[in-house]
């Protein structure tokens, strides 16, 4: 039960403070109940002493009234003493000091009165009735009968002065009851009220307070803040719930500018990822395939989308083999070497973005993404996962539009520069016709001609003089009909759709066929991509190379490469093991290095020939790969060249 006390003192601060009033009320109510009690105790006692008192009084009267009757012996007088007894009884018997006799809780002042009473009808009253009738009768003995009266009317009176003071002493202590009572009720009341305020400044105040300047700071934006009073009262109750309130709210705030965090983080990623897909797609809108654009596509990609580095891989001319067109992949420094396979189908063989670990212990991750569009597919995008992160689902969506992006951008420059290299071949055609049917003619009728005059100069007899210079001039004829045939073969030479490599091998398995000698070709061309204007250069001073190594150099063998350099230098050499170039080889007549030098030139380039230590020739040709596309440049190029040549030969 005690227990059961204590656990509801210590939860209810209101039951504590009710107690406390209670106790105060209780204590207020004992002090005037106790003095309400002791008043009414008390209302008689004043009248009880005083009427006490004067019975000593009458009594002394009684005797002062005998000796006044004995000495003037009058009716009166004796009527009056009979009178005063009488008065004295009813006095002495009046309510007031009845209550004496019947209080139990004084039973001294009972004993007291009732010998008061006892003597007073045994010896008192006896003896005073006798006097009377004694001193009618003989007034010689009413001197002795006085003085016996007296000796016993102050005995009387001693017993009822004891009475007066039990009386008063009794008065006295009820006084000093309800002092001690109203005393010690104001001494409690004072505790009551020292604890009841003690407890109100630590239990009420202090905890009210806290919890105000908790409140104004809560209100103040101080999530944070916390109530330190701790107790199972209605307060600490109360501050408990004010400290879960906050702890919910700053948790919920927490969430809050976590999510407020999360989605600026996701806009800021949105408005990246379309950063990065307006930049690319425009980066790519009607720009060659170049290394140097891609290389810069991979960079913005890693930063965007926080992965590792990439390549771009492009299919080579149709077939199931990849070159890498750009890729920011360092293995020496750690980077995963996707090109250790051999077999490039590994990359290509998926239509989907695809996963792939790689490494000897699987150790990284490769994600690919094909370069397709709705006609062919084109390569593979290929980017290295960090260590320890999956591909979110914006990650994955922003590949796959890139890549969709990228795809289309290559078709549509694919499909561009063969609608422009269409366009050159077929422009052309028709100067090869309109060359075939006018300058072709006109010197094969020259040569008819120059035969007819051979044979009317013979015929003649002409000196060897004359003959001699018919000679050079019918080699002239021969020779520039030559070079004109090999112009329209040029001219007529249709470009393989996939560019410039295939029509190259198409190139030398063609003189290697005509001069019958075995001519090799290398490519080191990679995923690069020529203009159109470019390819139709290098095609022709392949051409013009290799017939000169036909024609001239009685070589044993021949070999063409092509090389893409740095900085997107393009370089063409064509050896022979043949007898070099001879001081005779550099007559008027031969136009092909004039031919040849003149398209280097128009590219921007060099073009040297030279005597190889081991015997042979060494053509090189290099330029610079320009990102341009004007075809009309190379038809400028190809007529100047014509009318050159046209202009030379006569």
């Amino acid at each position: 039960m005690k227990k059961i006390l204590t656990s509801i003192f210590e939860h209810s601060l209101l039951l504590r403070l009710g107690v406390a009033m209670g106790t105060i009320t209780l204590l207020g109510v004992t002090g005037m109940t106790s003095s309400i009690i002791i008043a009414g105790i008390s209302q008689g006692s004043a009248a009880t002493i005083n009427q006490t008192g004067t019975l000593r009084m009458q009594s002394y009267r009684l005797v002062s009234l005998l000796q006044l009757a004995q000495n003037q012996d009058t009716a009166y007088n004796w009527k009056h003493v009979e009178d005063n007894i009488g008065l004295f009884e009813r006095s002495l018997y009046s309510p007031n000091l009845l209550e004496i006799s019947v209080s139990k809780s004084n039973t001294s002042s009972a004993n007291s009165y009732r010998s008061i009473t006892s003597d007073w009808q045994t010896q008192l009253k006896p003896k005073l009735l006798d006097t009377i009738q004694n001193s009618q009768r003989d007034h010689s003995q009413s001197q002795k009968l006085n003085l016996e009266l007296i000796a016993d009317i102050n005995f009387f009176v001693s017993k009822i002065d004891d009475l007066v003071a039990q009386l008063a002493h009794q008065a006295e202590n009820r006084i000093t009851l309800l002092s001690s009572i109203l005393g010690i009720s104001l001494f409690l009341t004072l505790i009551v009220v020292a604890v009841t305020m003690y407890v109100v400044y630590t239990d009420v105040l202090i905890p009210l307070r806290d919890l105000l300047t908790c409140t104004e700071n809560f209100g103040r934006g101080d999530l944070d803040v916390r109530t330190l009073h701790a107790s199972d009262d209605e307060l600490g109750r109360l501050g408990n719930a004010f400290n879960s309130m906050a702890e919910d709210m700053s948790r919920l705030y927490r969430n809050l500018e976590s999510r407020v965090a999360e989605k600026t983080a996701d806009l800021e990623r949105s408005n990246k990822s379309l950063e990065l897909l307006y930049h690319s797609i425009s980066r790519l809108h009607d720009a060659p395939v170049a290394k140097k654009t891609y290389d810069t596509l991979l960079k913005d990609l890693e930063q965007v989308l926080g992965m590792g580095h990439g390549a771009t891989c492009l299919i080579e001319n149709d077939s199931s083999k990849a070159v890498i067109l750009a890729s920011t992949l360092h293995p020496r420094d750690g980077d995963a070497n996707i090109c250790k396979l051999n077999n490039c189908a590994e990359c290509m063989g998926n239509d989907n973005l695809n996963i792939r670990r790689i490494g000897l212990h699987g150790e990284k991750q490769i994600v690919s993404i094909p370069l397709q569009d709705l006609e062919r597919r084109y390569g593979v995008l290929q980017m290295e996962i960090p260590q320890g992160k999956n591909l979110a689902e914006w990650q994955i969506q922003l590949l796959e539009a890139l890549s969709s992006h990228i795809g289309i951008a290559i078709g549509t420059a694919y499909r561009t520069e063969q609608s422009r290299r269409l366009s050159l071949l077929e422009e052309r055609g028709v100067m090869a016709r309109e060359l075939h049917d006018s300058l072709a003619q006109s010197l094969s009728y020259m040569k008819i001609q120059v035969s007819r005059l051979q044979a009317v100069m013979s015929a003649h007899g002409v000196a060897q003089e004359e003959h001699g210079i018919l000679d050079e001039l019918r080699e002239g004829l021969n020779s520039a009909y030559r070079e004109l045939r090999e112009l329209l073969t040029t001219f007529r030479l249709k470009m393989e759709g996939n560019g410039l490599v295939p029509t190259l091998k198409k190139t030398v398995a063609e003189f290697s066929a005509r001069g019958n000698i075995p001519v090799t070709f290398e490519t080191h061309m990679g995923a690069f991509q020529l203009s159109a204007n470019e390819e139709i250069h290098i095609m022709q001073i392949v051409r013009e190379a290799l017939a000169n190594v036909v024609h001239h150099s009685k070589a044993t063998h021949a070999s063409v490469s092509i090389e893409h350099g740095a900085d997107d230098m393009i370089s063409v050499i064509i050896d022979d093991d043949g007898i070099g170039i001879l001081s005779n080889q550099a007559e008027a007549h031969h136009y092909g290095m004039n031919i040849m030098q003149e398209r280097a030139r128009s590219l921007g380039g060099s073009f040297h020939t030279q005597t190889r230590a081991i015997g042979g020739t060494r053509v090189t040709f290099r330029f610079h790969a320009s990102e341009r596309h004007h075809h009309n440049q190379l038809q400028q190029d190809s007529f100047v060249s014509l009318i050159l040549n046209y202009y030379r030969l006569y």
